[in-house]
């Protein structure tokens, strides 16, 4: 089986498996122009073509106008259209949290992550779609289920779907089943254009430090990745309705 059976097999299992996609749906995607994201636009594109279930498929890029991170809006735009799909484009930047209570003293790539996701749950609401589809994968499912443990004593992470309960609006990861390794390999084969520098916020996170850890637990045992998955599937951490 080729790297591109594989993934498109994970893809569409996942789909049926926590029934992410359901004919009239209208999905949103946000593109940030990583890998990720690039990636599961051009698979719900193809599965848009087919005859069952039949959705929409759309994608939101959000440009904030004072973090330094640039995006090539011309390259996002031509591969949008490339699969017959539309583009909107937000300019948004950081509001001030001293402003807000609740986000006082939050780090910078929190702040910059609410902001994104705040202008995709306006344009979704605006413009009528009933689904966000978000380019998270396997390792960052597992990587944030390590990171609630440790930080946060609970056993929970970011479910393949969630339902919201203030809004119409489900929350989608179609990419649940890809690990990153496939999904790296799939975006040098098919070309995948990388941003121009990396966020300046990156290093503020503990992300990578869990991305270790995870790394040595594959090495202590090679189905780590399989007992972890499998812990969150009978505790029902994947599907929140």
């Amino acid at each position: 089986m080729t790297l591109e059976q594989r993934i498109q097999r994970r893809f569409g299992r996942a789909a049926v498996q926590y029934k992410l996609i359901e004919d009239g749906d209208r999905i949103l995607v946000g593109l940030s122009g990583g890998k990720d994201s690039l990636c599961l636009l051009e698979l719900l594109a193809r599965r848009s073509r087919i005859r069952h279930p039949q959705f929409e498929v759309e994608a939101l890029h959000v440009r904030m106008e004072n973090v330094a991170y640039e995006t090539d809006t011309t390259y996002l735009q031509e591969f949008c259209d490339r699969l017959g799909v539309k583009l909107h484009i937000v300019t948004k930047g950081i509001e001030d949290p001293t402003a807000d209570a609740h986000l006082h003293k939050k780090p910078m790539c929190f702040l910059c992550s609410w902001q994104r996701r705040k202008q995709l749950f306006r344009v979704a609401q605006e413009q009528g779609f009933n689904k966000i589809a978000l380019g998270h994968h396997q390792d960052d499912i597992i990587h944030t289920a390590l990171m609630n443990l440790t930080f946060q004593g609970q056993f929970s992470t970011m479910p393949a779907l969630l339902r919201m309960r203030k809004m119409p609006i489900t929350i989608i990861r179609p990419l649940c089943l890809e690990t990153e390794a496939d999904i790296q390999a799939f975006a040098e084969q098919q070309g995948y254009r990388k941003q121009v520098k990396h966020c300046p916020y990156e290093h503020e996170s503990n992300r990578t430090s869990i991305q270790d850890v995870f790394g040595m637990m594959q090495s202590l045992h090679p189905d780590a990745r399989n007992s972890i998955w499998n812990a969150l599937e009978a505790a029902g951490k994947l599907v929140e309705y």
